[in-house]
């Protein structure tokens, strides 16, 4: 049985590093143009192969709308930009019914969300009606204008922005809509070689052009494979124990927590977890998960999942501070 599953392993191990060659192409590409942030990139390529969203966080001036712009060009595919305002409408986004006076009808104009990538620029600034338009799309692959339904092109990412600074004229997002987001990453400024190399390239104004070096084909196969990745039961069971100390801290040691967590992560956390660790093994060309897999990519899958009680924000304690004593905490297989 044992020399079975190495057979199978070294199988997946082999398909997976044939099949996972352009994330080196495709890392090349975008660093042409995005000088450091290597964890926003990976983060991003894992969410385009799992399916998933990305909530990125940040200050202004980080290259967020960049990535994302340069990724679609990359890609071999379509990119659109919505600026969350105020005054936003949902049609500004879904799009809506034209009167055509000539034919005396109604004709559909679609909106901005028909794009494989769509990046919703300070997603907090918009009202909630906007936002449960725009999420609706993200989680049902599909959008409503009159009574005709279409569904949204494959791959289809929404990377939303939020500025974590100023918190006049927004609207936070509500916790059953941030869980939709796969992954929720910080991201912070560059390092002062970074910045140096950012600041030359702004003044000489000579970006080098971005080439498209993956098809939308290759990345919908790339999606498939990505599910072949093994994950071992021990690993099954290590992830569903981090999810499970989030709800119920002291049954895993970890009394201290129960007073600083108002809810803990949903079903969903422990399906995304999976998921980008599958991901991140597959962007490492690696046909198995192993635990450092997880606990690379656990902050972004679990930060914004985990509630926090008034008790926590009184005493300064964070959703990391939580998933750090967790990890800390429970048995690595």
């Amino acid at each position: 049985m044992e020399e079975h599953a190495t057979i199978d392993i070294n199988a997946i191990n082999q398909k997976i590093e044939k099949e996972s060659a352009f994330v080196d192409l495709l890392m090349m590409e975008m660093n042409k143009v995005i000088v450091g942030q290597k964890h926003m990139v990976e983060r991003l390529l894992i969410g385009l192969l799992g399916r998933g969203h990305i909530l990125l966080e940040g200050v202004p001036g980080l290259a967020k709308t960049l990535a994302i712009n340069t990724l679609s060009q990359a890609v071999d595919a379509s990119f659109s930009r919505i600026q969350f305002t105020p005054d936003l409408l949902p049609a500004d986004v879904v799009g809506t019914m034209i009167y055509n006076m000539k034919l005396n009808d109604f004709s559909i104009k679609k909106g901005p969300i028909f794009a494989n990538f769509v990046l919703a620029d300070e997603i907090n600034r918009a009202p909630a009606k906007v936002q449960s338009a725009l999420l609706e799309a993200m989680q049902e692959k599909q959008v409503t204008i009159g009574d005709e339904t279409f569904i949204l092109d494959k791959p289809f990412l929404v990377m939303a922005t939020q500025n974590p600074v100023e918190q006049e004229g927004t609207y936070p997002l509500p916790e059953a809509q941030v869980d939709r987001f796969m992954l929720k990453t910080v991201i912070d400024y560059p390092k002062l070689a970074e910045e140096q190399l950012i600041m030359r390239a702004n003044l000489k104004g000579a970006w080098e052009k971005v080439n498209p070096v993956i098809s939308v084909s290759q990345i919908l196969r790339a999606q498939e494979v990505v599910r072949e990745v093994y994950m071992d039961e021990k690993i099954e069971k290590y992830i569903l124990d981090i999810v499970f100390a989030t709800r119920y801290p002291e049954q895993y040691k970890l009394s201290a927590l129960k007073p600083l967590i108002s809810f803990g992560a949903s079903p969903r956390g422990s399906i995304n977890l999976a998921t980008a660790a599958k991901c991140y093994a597959f962007i490492k060309r690696r046909g198995y998960v192993i635990p450092e897999d997880v606990r690379a990519i656990v902050y972004d899958v679990l930060r914004h999942r985990i509630g926090l009680t008034y008790e926590a924000e009184a005493e300064n304690v964070t959703s990391e501070d939580i998933i750090s004593k967790i990890i800390n905490e429970i048995e690595v297989p």
